[in-house]
């Protein structure tokens, strides 16, 4: 589990701290998303951990769940 898939995937800091620890928050995934961020904004997330551009959410989903759109969680603002 060293892409931090062992990580509680229901917690959006937990999976940010994850990604920063191995190194995987700013490598690509294999396909983007479009998020709908809680401002009211879309953006398109395309590496593991993403902010929103309007207000600074910032999202991550671990490698082995980037497979669907709901396993992205937030974590806070600019956390």
């Amino acid at each position: 589990m060293s892409c931090g898939c062992g990580t509680d995937h229901s917690d959006g800091k937990a999976i940010i701290d994850r990604l920063r620890v191995k190194g995987l928050a700013d490598k690509p995934m294999k396909q983007s998303y479009q998020i709908s961020c809680e401002c009211q904004s879309e953006f398109t997330m395309a590496t593991f951990s993403a902010s929103c551009p309007q207000c600074g959410m910032v999202f991550g989903v671990t490698p082995c769940s980037q497979h669907a759109l709901e396993n992205i969680k937030p974590a806070g603002v600019n956390y």
